[in-house]
């Protein structure tokens, strides 16, 4: 029924929550118990109309059956994308003949070339590791 609970559960459920409860608080608990099942079926209720409102006349021709997600079936989808036809030959693959670095490597490369000079190691900080 609800993932594992069974009509049997919830029974056992509603007795235990009626000797812990008492005859005195029951009916109130039962009344918020209402009054809560009343709120959320409204939210749903409201969510609905407002969808149906901002989505127009496409509302009514969205395939809600399809889009359940209890019909997903992952092997199905992916045999439906394989056997779909392939996109027209792609274009051939082209290499470029020499690879521009952007402007802001070459400068960084600059940068770097020019605060250690190349006969000098660079700057060990034994405090630092």
């Amino acid at each position: 029924m609800f993932n594992g609970l069974s009509f049997e559960k919830l029974l056992l459920v509603g007795v235990i929550a009626v000797f812990l409860l008492g005859p005195d608080k029951l009916p109130s608990y039962a009344a918020k118990l209402g009054r809560l099942v009343r709120t959320l079926r409204d939210y749903a209720d409201g969510a609905k109309v407002r969808m149906k409102e901002e989505m127009g006349p496409e509302f009514d021709e969205v395939d809600w059956k399809k889009l359940d997600p209890r019909q997903y079936d992952p092997r199905r989808i992916i045999r439906e994308a394989l056997l779909d036809d392939a996109p027209a030959a792609a274009a051939p693959v082209v290499k470029p003949v020499s690879r521009p670095e952007p402007a802001y490597i070459s400068r960084k490369k600059d940068a770097v070339q020019s605060d250690v000079p190349q006969d000098q190691s660079t700057p060990y900080d034994s405090e630092s590791t």
